[in-house]
């Protein structure tokens, strides 16, 4: 299945200093969106045979997950080179071409550095443990043991166990935030900040049109090496690690969001503002400081342009309160900052399955995602539907998950191959047998069972970010609660002399509302059926309204 869309010959795209203020971004796992091949693996040309697609989506850009060469242990967040392409997929030729495909088709490229480790085979790591003396020896973390032969300190993996492997060649311990392959590197040392600076140059001049870094707060960690304090059991948040993980039980003051982060990020906004109409987004991962840390990271005109956090990305439901709360605490803490709001990604359960939604709510959902202030990410997949995937234990990939079985099934669930065709086996995405299998759950929520649907998910996807893209206010304004109880949420977008009364009723009976003073009419074009009367906005269950207001003139 191709969906046609008009060829432009103006690349690369008109430079736009703020396209990313208000944006829709898309993210892509290149493993799972289209094998091209016949290997069962997702690769770029793959990518750019669905880049019209996604095109239709109406978004603004993609966000492709890392495509490095690696060892994929950890599915490409393990680099062995930085500067080239893994050939399961593609050639950098191929991304060349992608690059230009995408701006054709009016869509900016985000791709994902993953700067705070490497691989343990690459050759940076390969030289720095080869001795103490070395000119790489400081460029990853290293210390020695304890009297008694144990790790430095007690900081943790998020992948569970000491954050500390023991290496025989070079006599020290080294640090990994994630697994043992995944040595981190040392951002106290120049050396690998220039480096790494030059990394992000190296994609810039190929044409990319921003980031995602990921795991932005851990690129420091403390000099010191000082043990995290604990965490008594009512403060725990397991927004970034599962409850099975003992990394909760720690107060991550230590081993990550350090101070020095402000200086790097400093050195990265003044290179990406060397290029034209460059952005970026980083991932947050801290339960406790998750909010603050976005603010402080895009605070200004010197630092990241966007940054998310964990709270919408957790298992905790979002009621009309607990909007409310991560928005007024949002606006508290990071009034001079930019959110960038998703609900799934490829590292946690899918949100229709986390919170248990019907067709009804996702659309709510997804009417709440698009009229907040700030960016949006979605997730591939999730304009379909898609429910998470069951994987067994012998078709489980992610370590992640190998690790904490079964309590925690890992990640692979949300990362299952992308359902282009139901009357097929693994539903267009590849003529063999997938690295996941399809589930077949999904394959009646294909896109061309979807396609021509008006009444489908993926229709309803297209119509609310066409409304977004048609009513500035939503992209661009300003942000002031009206009104929430649990179950309904009201708040008012402002922008050169327009407003949006945007409510929602989470609960499975009527509700009706007083609207502000002023002449309110509906704004057409959502399939939501809040409607307006002199009593008021009445909201059927699991709906939502958008009224507009002139506010001058």
């Amino acid at each position: 299945m191709n969906i046609e869309m008009p060829i432009h010959e103006d690349h690369p795209l008109p430079a736009d200093q703020d396209w990313w203020r208000g944006c829709v971004i898309y993210q892509i796992y290149p493993r799972s969106f289209q094998d091209s091949n016949s290997d069962g693996i997702g690769d770029l040309a793959g990518i750019i045979n669905r880049l019209p697609y996604v095109a239709s989506l109406g978004v603004d850009a993609i966000w492709i997950s890392p495509f490095f060469t690696s060892p994929m242990l950890d599915f490409g967040y393990d680099v062995t080179n930085y500067r080239d392409v893994d050939p399961m997929f593609g050639t950098i030729g191929d991304f060349d071409a992608l690059i230009q495909r995408a701006h054709d088709l009016k869509l900016r490229v985000i791709i994902d550095l993953v700067l705070s480790h490497t691989s343990d085979t690459h050759r940076w790591f390969r030289e720095s443990r080869s001795s103490r003396d070395n000119p790489k020896a400081n460029w990853y973390v290293w210390s020695d043991a304890k009297p008694d032969g144990s790790p430095p300190n007690n900081w943790l993996s998020i992948f569970g166990g000491p954050a500390w492997e023991w290496d025989g060649e070079r006599m020290q311990y080294y640090l990994h935030n994630f697994l043992k392959e995944q040595p981190d590197l040392n951002f106290h040392e120049p050396q690998v900040q220039d480096e790494l600076l030059d990394v992000a140059r190296f994609w810039l001049d190929r044409g990319v049109d921003g980031f995602r870094f990921d795991t932005i707060n851990f690129y420091f960690c403390d000099t010191e090496l000082r043990d995290n304090p604990s965490l008594a059991p009512e403060h725990r948040d397991f927004s970034t690690a599962p409850e099975v993980n003992p990394y909760n039980w720690q107060d991550h003051v230590y081993d990550k969001s350090r101070p020095e982060m402000i200086g790097f990020l400093q050195r990265m906004r003044a290179l990406m503002n060397e290029y034209p109409s460059i952005a970026a987004v980083g991932e947050v991962g801290d339960a406790q400081r998750g909010m603050e840390i976005m603010g402080e990271y895009t605070r200004g005109d010197d630092r990241m342009q966007m940054c998310y956090a964990f709270e919408f990305l957790s298992a905790e439901k979002p009621t009309g309160e607990r909007v409310a709360k991560v928005l007024g605490k949002f606006a508290r803490v990071a009034s001079d900052g930019w959110a960038c709001w998703a609900f799934s990604n490829h590292d946690v359960e899918r949100h229709v399955t986390r919170w248990g939604l019907n067709d009804a709510q996702a659309r709510l959902y997804l009417g709440l995602l698009l009229g907040l202030r700030g960016s949006v990410c979605l997730y591939q997949g999730e304009e379909l539907g898609l429910q998470e995937a069951y994987v067994s234990y012998e078709d489980l990939q992610d370590p992640y998950g190998k690790r904490f079985w079964p309590k925690f099934r890992g990640r692979d669930g949300c990362r299952t191959p992308m359902v282009w065709i139901t009357d097929n086996l693994n539903g267009g995405f590849s003529d063999v047998k997938p690295w996941l299998p399809i589930s077949m759950d999904h394959l009646g929520h294909s896109v061309s069972a979807q396609e021509h649907d008006s009444l489908s998910m993926l229709s309803f996807y297209r119509r609310m970010i066409a409304f977004r893209k048609a009513h500035p206010v939503l992209a661009k304004g300003s942000f002031r609660l009206v009104t929430t109880t649990p179950d309904y949420l009201a708040f008012i977008r402002e922008h050169e002399g327009r407003a949006m009364f945007c409510a929602f009723n989470f609960s499975e009976t009527d509700h009706t509302v007083t609207l502000p003073e002023g002449n309110w009419h509906t704004a057409p074009g959502t399939s939501f059926s809040g409607s307006l009367s002199e009593r008021g906005a009445y909201l059927p269950p699991y709906q939502a309204i958008f009224a507009e207001l002139e506010t001058n003139g």
